[in-house]
């Protein structure tokens, strides 16, 4: 690992994201649609940033992360994100940077684990108010953490 890289690789390349959201009307933000070219969702929902794109966030970036360092597992390359819940390695507790699974009304929610308090999870994630940014999910929606499975809970 490079001296001074942020541990997870990934939330590195996660930052570089924050602020991209949706546009307006029938155009599409051109890094929402490369996220959602990550996934195998198929045309035409892969040219639109009316498409939920949280999982498509969370492959490109694991993706762009595995491209630096090849332990880290391949994504899941599906749109949902109740598909990161069987991936790599349930954690007890959140650690920063894994991947956080939750249920809300209608489907599933997943992103990064920045930070905690007692109200709930802070999220980096896309497709947050048609927005990549952090923001906290209740305690009640969190399914589960995620950590790839044979990588380093800690900077080696």
């Amino acid at each position: 690992m490079t001296t001074g890289q942020e541990f997870p690789i990934w939330m590195g390349i996660a930052k570089q994201y924050l602020g991209v959201k949706e546009v307006p009307g029938p155009g599409a933000d051109p890094t929402i649609k490369r996220m959602l070219h990550s996934t195998n969702i198929g045309a035409p929902y892969d040219h639109s940033d009316e498409t939920p794109w949280c999982s498509a966030s969370v492959n490109l970036i694991m993706s762009e992360a595995r491209d630096i360092d090849p332990r880290i597992p391949l994504p899941t390359h599906s749109a949902a994100a109740v598909s990161w819940a069987t991936w790599g390695t349930e954690l007890e507790y959140g650690q920063y940077g894994c991947i956080v699974v939750m249920s809300r009304p209608g489907g599933h929610h997943g992103g990064f684990y920045y930070d905690e308090d007692d109200e709930g999870v802070q999220i980096l994630g896309g497709n947050q108010g048609d927005a990549e940014c952090i923001k906290r999910f209740p305690w009640s929606m969190i399914m589960n953490f995620r950590w790839p499975k044979g990588y380093p809970l800690e900077e080696v």
